[in-house]
């Protein structure tokens, strides 16, 4: 009696989180509910909690920073913990590329293009705004599009949307991580230390030579995973990039298992702590002249505008060139309104701002203003698919 009343108390709680929204949902409300005690009674409590130094060396912080490591529950997140999605995306991005849709040239070179023009577009609108100021380094934050947020945006809109496009958005937005773990990589590296990188390209060289060996044992991954993780969170280039380095290196029939492994862990615990600790931020008492600021109009205007007017442009000229087709059962309207979805920012975007500048003010307003133009671009996005009539293929004639 007690097993089946506690299964029917579990079952709402299960199905909610197999729906493809939850994980949008979930990361809506951990955003909420920070926001809320960053500027409450237990503001200070709050916030110094997640930069709180991490000493486990029993009060010798001294000790523990000889171990060149990250020293606050912020970095752990940040550098630690995000490797996991990062490791989850990097996998996602090999089966798209060896078996899924992107896996030829005719099925990729529309949302390959389509995300180039989704990134290029906002940072180009964000440098237009920023060029020559102090807050020019900001341009990649603007770029990337929230692979959750997104298709959990797209799917509240049921059959008035085809598989067709949920597939091209997903598509895009892959790419489009691929090209923020790109630029990480090469443009948000401050200084690099050659000795710990070097260090790191012969670690790497391990997985490339059991993958080409066909080893099929997870754990001989995963142990030099770790010492590239390591060296490379010393060398200066960002260690989540261990994970995608890492997946890409994984055997191709051991992804589908660890993809399905790691997607509850990733997406509910990892995903959701990020958030929180990411918008644990004190917000200013004019939010709106806050918001009066160059990062503010670049982040807003790159992805609320930024990013429809790049995915279409290009997906457009694609077409006309014959290069590609528009997805079936759809037109270019409703590739305006995935444009428009695709300028839900959020993780990655949140991601680069702690990346792109070191004064936590230029943090806040850039956190904030993701916040806000990926709010205005689901409800936009939404509402727009929402009032267009599904496109009906027209039948030809025998």
């Amino acid at each position: 009696m007690i097993r089946s009343a506690f299964k029917t108390l579990l079952s709402p709680i299960h199905t909610f989180l197999k729906d493809s929204r939850a994980v949008g949902i979930i990361l809506i409300l951990c955003t909420i509910v920070s926001m809320i005690l960053a500027n409450s009674s237990w503001q200070e409590s709050y916030i110094n909690f997640w930069n709180a130094l991490f000493d486990p060396a029993g009060g010798h912080h001294y000790q523990y920073r000889a171990l060149h490591l990250p020293n606050s529950y912020l970095l752990w997140i940040n550098d630690g913990m995000m490797v996991l999605f990062f490791f989850l995306v990097g996998m996602e991005i090999k089966r798209e590329l060896t078996v899924g849709e992107l896996s030829s040239l005719r099925k990729s070179i529309l949302p390959v293009l389509a995300a180039i023009g989704g990134m290029l577009f906002p940072a180009l609108i964000f440098s237009l705004f920023n060029s020559g100021t102090e807050y020019a380094h900001g341009w990649g934050i603007p770029m990337a599009t929230d692979i959750a947020f997104s298709l959990g945006i797209l799917s509240l809109l049921g059959n008035r949307v085809p598989v067709s496009l949920k597939i091209f958005l997903m598509a895009l937005a892959i790419i489009d991580d691929l090209g923020a773990i790109l630029t990480i990589a090469i443009f948000y590296t401050p200084h690099l230390n050659l000795q710990y990188l070097l260090m790191a390209g012969g670690v790497l060289l391990i997985p490339i030579a059991l993958n080409l060996l066909k080893v099929q044992r997870l754990i001989l991954y995963f142990i030099p995973g770790i010492v590239l993780w390591y060296f490379l969170f010393n060398s200066g280039v960002h260690a989540t990039i261990a994970g995608v380095l890492l997946a890409f290196c994984i055997p191709q029939d051991k992804i589908a298992d660890l993809v399905h492994g790691l997607h509850d862990p990733v997406n509910f615990i990892i995903m959701p702590v990020f958030a929180l600790a990411n918008t644990a931020i004190q917000l200013p008492s004019d939010i709106l002249g806050a918001l009066h600021n160059d990062i503010s109009y670049g982040v807003i205007a790159g992805l609320v505008l930024g990013k429809p007017i790049g995915i279409f442009a290009l997906s457009f000229a694609a077409v006309k060139l014959k290069l590609a087709s528009l997805p079936s059962k759809s037109g270019w309207l409703q590739l305006i309104g995935v444009g428009l979805i695709a300028g839900i920012g959020f993780t990655m975007s949140i991601f680069i701002s702690s990346l792109a500048y070191v004064e936590r003010e230029y943090q806040i307003i850039s956190i904030i203003s993701v916040i806000a133009a990926s709010l205005l671009a689901g409800i936009a996005g939404f509402t727009f698919l929402r009032l267009l009539k599904p496109v009906i293929p027209i039948k030809k004639s025998k």
